[in-house]
């Protein structure tokens, strides 16, 4: 995950987190194509088109700094996000603006929907203590085939238990290579954790945050999201569940 600047780096990164994302698309929104988190997406014969991108919603925040416990409550009885997912996303978005970067809670709701229905996804939770994703969510290996580029083992089979084949991890499904360069411990635990949900939010609201420093523009969150994963479904999906997440909130 890297920055349009030209360089041969950039270029691949980007092409990697497309990857990440692409198990997304055909393993994981394929199974989940029936199930819509509200009512905001509207498919191919509605009378009305669905979004195409959803503003950066800010959480409330208590005079201590941190988000508002009755709020995170709220909302996640409103949106049906778990709370400890619901806290990773808003930390993030909190992170994030601390930088410059405003790219929303619902934003990262959104992805974290579409990737794993927010750590959900084949069984698995995310613990409310620690906040890791179990059993950990593992991609289908990156060998080619189900709509896949080949991408070799990077890490030894360290993250994704593969050492044949890349395959992507976690809540917000990363590619080894893609996390090595990216990754953000989040909790202070000493280590980043892609199946730590706060790691994993928090890495990808940095990655989203890198080309234009901000999501508050329509064109600006296309570009983000386009970047997660380069498809106009994997956009509308995110900007429907992101756009009917602030609406729920209120």
């Amino acid at each position: 995950m890297r920055s349009r600047r030209g360089t041969a780096i950039a270029i691949g990164v980007v092409a990697l987190i497309g990857l990440a994302a692409t198990w997304a698309v055909f393993a994981v929104i394929g199974a989940l194509n029936d199930f819509r988190p509200h009512e905001a997406w509207r498919g191919e014969d509605a009378a009305e088109p669905g979004p195409t991108s959803a503003a950066p919603a800010a959480a409330a925040i208590g005079a201590d700094g941190t988000v508002d416990a009755e709020w995170l409550g709220e909302v996640s009885a409103a949106t049906g996000i778990p709370v400890r997912a619901l806290s990773a996303y808003v930390s993030a978005d909190l992170r994030a603006r601390a930088d410059g970067c405003a790219v929303g809670w619902n934003t990262l709701a959104g992805i974290g929907w579409v990737e794993s229905r927010h750590g959900s996804i084949h069984g698995s939770r995310i613990d409310d203590d620690d906040g890791v994703a179990r059993p950990a969510i593992i991609g289908i290996p990156l060998d080619g085939t189900d709509e896949t580029m080949a991408i070799a083992d990077t890490d030894g089979g360290e993250l994704d238990g593969d050492d044949v084949w890349d395959r992507a991890v976690g809540p917000l499904q990363f590619i080894p290579e893609t996390w090595r360069r990216w990754a953000i411990d989040a909790n202070g635990d000493g280590r980043a954790d892609p199946h730590h949900i706060d790691d994993a939010a928090a890495t990808a609201a940095a990655y989203l945050c890198r080309l234009d420093g901000s999501l508050a523009q329509p064109d600006q969150w296309v570009r983000a999201v386009r970047s997660y994963n380069d498809t106009l479904d994997y956009q509308l999906q995110v900007a429907a569940a992101a756009a009917d997440y602030a609406a729920a909130a209120g």
